[in-house]
C-alpha cells in the first residue's frame, strides 16, 4: 500500500501538467464548440450543433481539409521514402556512416519558422536563388517562369518542401533505429537463399519494421496534419487561399474573423479526424492482432 502511495505521488506533477494544458483545453474546446461567442460583446448563446452544421457545409472547410490531406499526404510520402532510403544507407555502411549520421541531423536543429523564412527566398520568383540557378541551367528564359510560391496549381508542393528538408532526418533516424533490430541472420539466410536486395526489401524487412513503420508515419502524419507556421511565414495561404490549411483557417476563423465557437467546432472535427486516421493507420499497418498471432 505505501508503494502505490509513492507511485501516485510520483505520479501526481504529470497528471496536474495533463489536466491543466492537455485535458481543460479540450474540454474548453468542445464546449466552446456549442455556442455562438462574441469576444467584444461579452455574450454566449447555445446554438447546439449549429457551429457544426456551418463548417461542415462550408466550401472553405471543405477546401483546407482537402488541402491538408493532400500537404500531409505529400510530405509524408516523400520523407518515408526517402528516410527509409537513407536508412538503408546508414545500416549497409555500419560504423563508417557515424560522421554522416550526425550531419544528417542537423536539419532537425532549424525552427520551422526559420525553415520557411529560408525556403522562401530560395524559391521567391523573381530573385530566389532555386529560378537563378534554373536560369544558369538554361531551364527557364527569365526568373518569373515559375512561381514557385505565387502559382496556384504547385504552391501546395511548394510549401511542403521545407517540412520534408527538416523532418526526413527524424524518419530516417527512426527507421534506422528499427534496422538495427532486425536479425543479420535473416537476411544472410535469404541472400543464400537466392533473395535479391529488392525481394529482402518487401519480404523482410519491411515486414519486421511494421511497428516502427506505424509509429514513424503516425507521428510524422499528425505532425505534418497541424504544419502551421511553416506555410504561414512563405504564403499565409495564398495565393487566392491554395495553401490554406486547416490550421490557417482556424488560425484565421478565430483571429481574424473573432469567431471562437466556429474555430472551436473545426478544431474538435479536425481533431476527431486525426484520431481516426491514427486509429485507422495502428490496424492497418502495424495490425498487432496479426503480430502476436
Amino acid at each position: 500500500m505505501p508503494d502505490k502511495r509513492f507511485a501516485l505521488l510520483l505520479m501526481l506533477p504529470a497528471a496536474l501538467f495533463l489536466a491543466v494544458f492537455v485535458a481543460w483545453p479540450l474540454v474548453k474546446l468542445v464546449a466552446d464548440s456549442f455556442y455562438d461567442i462574441a469576444p467584444l460583446a461579452g455574450t454566449r448563446t447555445f446554438v447546439g450543433f449549429g457551429n457544426y452544421v456551418q463548417v461542415l457545409t462550408s466550401p472553405d472547410f471543405g477546401g483546407a481539409a482537402l488541402r491538408t490531406a493532400g500537404y500531409t499526404a505529400i510530405v509524408v510520402t516523400c520523407e518515408f521514402v526517402l528516410g527509409l532510403a537513407t536508412a538503408l544507407l546508414f545500416h549497409a555502411l555500419g560504423r563508417r556512416s557515424r560522421v554522416l549520421r550526425t550531419v544528417f541531423l542537423y536539419p532537425l536543429m532549424i525552427a520551422p519558422v526559420v525553415a520557411g523564412l529560408l525556403w522562401r527566398f530560395l524559391l521567391v520568383d523573381n530573385f530566389g536563388l532555386v529560378n537563378e540557378l534554373l536560369v544558369r541551367l538554361g531551364i527557364l528564359s527569365t526568373p518569373a517562369d515559375i512561381g514557385w510560391l505565387s502559382d496556384p496549381d504547385i504552391v501546395l508542393f511548394s510549401v511542403a518542401l521545407p517540412d520534408i528538408w527538416l523532418t526526413t532526418s527524424f524518419m530516417a533516424l527512426v527507421l534506422f533505429a528499427g534496422l538495427q533490430n532486425v536479425p543479420g541472420e535473416l537476411l544472410e539466410a535469404a541472400r543464400l537463399d537466392g533473395a535479391g536486395p529488392v525481394q529482402q526489401l518487401f519480404r523482410i524487412i519491411l515486414p519486421l519494421l511494421r511497428p516502427v513503420i506505424a509509429v514513424a508515419l503516425i507521428v510524422r502524419g499528425i505532425d505534418a496534419v497541424r504544419a502551421f507556421d511553416i506555410i504561414a511565414i512563405q504564403t499565409n495561404g495564398g495565393p487566392q487561399q491554395s495553401s490554406e490549411t486547416l490550421s490557417l483557417l482556424i488560425y484565421r476563423t478565430m483571429v481574424r474573423f473573432g469567431d471562437p465557437g466556429t474555430a472551436s467546432a473545426m478544431g474538435t472535427i479536425y481533431l476527431l479526424a486525426m484520431l481516426a486516421v491514427a486509429f485507422a493507420a495502428v490496424l492497418t499497418i502495424w495490425r498487432p492482432g496479426k503480430e502476436q498471432a
